[in-house]
């Protein structure tokens, strides 16, 4: 009796021991983007849960193209972009729905949280969870425009010879917004859409002779801002940010009628093996402590609540300085684009550049 009680006893330890193994094993397949997974958060992780991250860097196209091959195999998070969930859970049942109970939400600034949900949403589900975002607004000298505030003085004569923007589809979304529509309500209706950007169009055309230029690059932009010929133009806030660093006169403004957002998500693969893991990365991620260490070292905003309190100060002073809450609030995060729609906007874009 006793020999075999220890036998049991043994073979109770053995099985522990190797369950043991396997949890400290445990491996979280990552794939996202350069610079989403810094070392040194890799490690903290790491050390905090005995889960080793695996990160493989890919683009939005990649990552699509990764999990189609596995059909939703091989990874247990990805970081899209959220306007390229829907249609590819659509078309393909890549993803699984998020289970928010798994998630401290509190971390997430609520408004970004919600964009997320609304725009990953599939038959009653959503499957995005924010992460990193950025966004494109004005870049304005305000020793010579101090009072611009809105896409819509692109167009204004006051600024005349010192305007510049790109020809590509922010712009005609902007000015939409500027000019006070909501281009994004319509995407479900392609005539209304495509009668209010043939309008921004012809208004673009029609202002054609105060642009200083079309600027096809961030640097001939900047270029164009440090040398005084630029004075307000439609661009992303690292650009206005890295001028003010060079001359505070320059600064990225947020709107009055609202920043142009993107984020990138997390999410999880349809058929990813180590969910658990997936969920305390999130939660570790979107700590604010861990979120301000990112945005520290990548200059890019999360959307952990709370974090930018704790970046170094010139990065915190950047986003506090063109950001409110309210304006963070108001920034209209790009949702999924009908494909019909990117054609019309290009051919409006074409008829801009030709105008005389």
């Amino acid at each position: 009796m006793r020999k075999f009680r220890f036998f049991n006893l043994m073979l109770i330890a053995l099985m522990l021991s190797a369950w043991t193994g396997i949890a400290s094993a445990q491996t979280l397949e990552l794939l996202t983007w350069k610079g989403y997974a810094p070392k040194e958060l890799v490690d903290k992780f790491e050390k905090q849960t005995g889960i080793t991250v695996k990160p493989t860097y890919s683009n939005n196209e990649e990552m699509i193209a990764k999990l189609r091959a596995t059909r939703g195999g091989g990874f247990d998070l990805v970081q899209p972009s959220q306007d390229r969930i829907v249609s590819v859970q659509k078309k393909y049942k890549l993803y699984q729905a998020m289970d928010y109970s798994k998630l401290d939400t509190a971390l997430i600034i609520p408004s970004m949280l919600d964009a997320v949900k609304a725009n990953t949403r599939v038959d009653g589900k959503s499957f995005g969870v924010p992460h990193v975002y950025g966004t494109s607004g004005l870049i304005i000298n305000k020793k010579f425009a101090p009072e611009a505030t809105d896409y819509s003085d692109l167009l204004n004569d006051k600024y005349a010879g010192r305007i510049s923007y790109r020809l590509k589809r922010p712009t005609l979304i902007g000015l939409a917004f500027g000019l006070g529509n909501d281009p994004f309500a319509l995407y479900s209706d392609a005539k209304a859409y495509k009668a209010l950007m043939e309008d921004v169009g012809q208004k673009m055309i029609a202002k054609k002779g105060i642009v200083k230029n079309y600027y096809a690059n961030g640097d001939a932009l900047l270029q164009s801002m440090r040398s005084g010929e630029v004075y307000v133009a439609m661009a992303w806030d690292n650009g206005g940010w890295k001028l003010h660093g060079e001359n505070p006169d320059i600064d990225f403004v947020a709107p009055k009628s609202g920043a142009l957002g993107w984020i990138d998500t997390f999410a999880i693969p349809s058929k990813a093996k180590n969910v658990d893991a997936a969920y305390k990365w999130i939660n570790f991620m979107m700590a604010p402590a861990n979120a301000a260490v990112f945005t520290n070292m990548e200059k890019y905003a999360t959307a952990s609540k709370g974090s930018l309190d704790l970046c170094e100060p010139a990065v915190r002073d950047n986003f506090q300085r063109s950001f409110s809450q309210a304006d963070i609030d108001n920034i209209k995060w790009y949702p999924p684009v009908p494909s019909a729609l990117e054609q019309m906007e290009g051919m409006i874009l074409d008829k801009v550049k030709a105008a005389k």
